[in-house]
């Protein structure tokens, strides 16, 4: 049987090595250098201006929160992320009322479409691209801006994870 001391030394032992493979290897996340990030107003190819505001300041809190980074000036930022809106399509119908006097779209769902990259201006290189992320988002008559929402979402939630991957 072995002693408690030995046993108690080795369960934290194996804690500190679990705790330090959960964080020691240099695969997720950006470069150690990059601390702030600047959001580049998005371009807007689209017929819908108020967009260009939601997916940036999306953008900007989603690299803040979930990525730890602070953000910061153009001139003064490690990172810079940019892109183009593509495509907004809204009003797609889901569902209909069941109502046959009356045939209208009970849910709706509308399509954003972005192309984004995060540039390191530390080493002037490309962290991450990608072209074409569709955001998706559905949302009842008269509640465009629900849908919207949820399409942006989704949009942060893929660059974000992109970003991770990377390195």
């Amino acid at each position: 049987m072995l002693p408690f001391r030995f046993l108690r030394r080795l369960t934290v032992a194996l804690a500190a090595a679990g705790s330090a493979c959960a964080y020691g290897f240099s695969g997720g996340g950006l470069p150690s250098h990059v601390r702030t990030v600047a959001v580049i107003p998005f371009s807007n190819e689209t017929a819908s201006p108020e967009i260009t505001r939601e997916v940036t300041d999306a953008m900007r809190e989603g690299l803040s929160k979930r990525l730890g980074l602070r953000d910061a000036s153009e001139e003064k930022a490690s990172a810079i992320a940019r892109g183009t809106i593509v495509r907004y399509e809204m009003d797609v119908p889901v569902a209909y009322s069941a109502d046959r006097q009356q045939a209208t779209a009970t849910r709706r769902k509308l399509q954003i479409v972005v192309d984004i990259e995060i540039f390191d201006q530390v080493l002037g290189k490309t962290i991450w691209q990608k072209k074409g992320i569709i955001g998706e988002g559905e949302y009842s008559e008269r509640f465009e801006a629900e849908g919207r929402k949820q399409a942006i979402s989704r949009i942060v939630n893929e660059v974000v994870e992109g970003a991770q991957s990377q390195w």
